[in-house]
């Protein structure tokens, strides 16, 4: 049966978890739950976790709470890291912003519109470049 197993994204990065598909996971109707939970809960301890099915429909996975909690941590980091990536795209619009807000911007892109194509000088790479 498939198993959870980590994988490193990068070196010194998040662990994240790779979890089976639902098609992969060991299955439990809704009754076998219900009758026979001790079971139930030897298999998810044994595999990780199970679908709950109900008339054949996967309607949700039992897993285990050391599993929860680990995918609770990582969704944390996975959001903070989301946040300082975001943070930063703000503080780089924002100060592009700011420069086009210049009394002078307006004459600057009005000089630059005016040159039809033709450079003075060569341009210089920037950092995005």
């Amino acid at each position: 049966m498939a198993q959870l197993a980590n994988r490193s994204l990068y070196a010194g990065a998040l662990m994240i978890t790779e979890l089976p598909g639902l098609d992969e996971l060991p299955r439990q109707n809704a009754s076998q739950v219900k009758n026979k939970w001790g079971e139930v809960v030897r298999l998810v301890q044994e595999l990780g976790s199970v679908a709950v099915t109900n008339h054949s429909t996967v309607e949700m996975v039992l897993v285990r709470a050391a599993t929860y909690r680990q995918l609770v941590q990582e969704i944390s980091a996975l959001n903070a890291r989301e946040q300082v990536v975001l943070d930063e795209l703000a503080s780089r619009f924002n100060s592009h912003l700011a420069a086009l807000q210049q009394p002078d911007a307006a004459r600057k892109v009005k000089a630059l519109l005016g040159v039809k194509g033709k450079l003075t000088k060569r341009p210089r790479a920037g950092a995005s470049f």
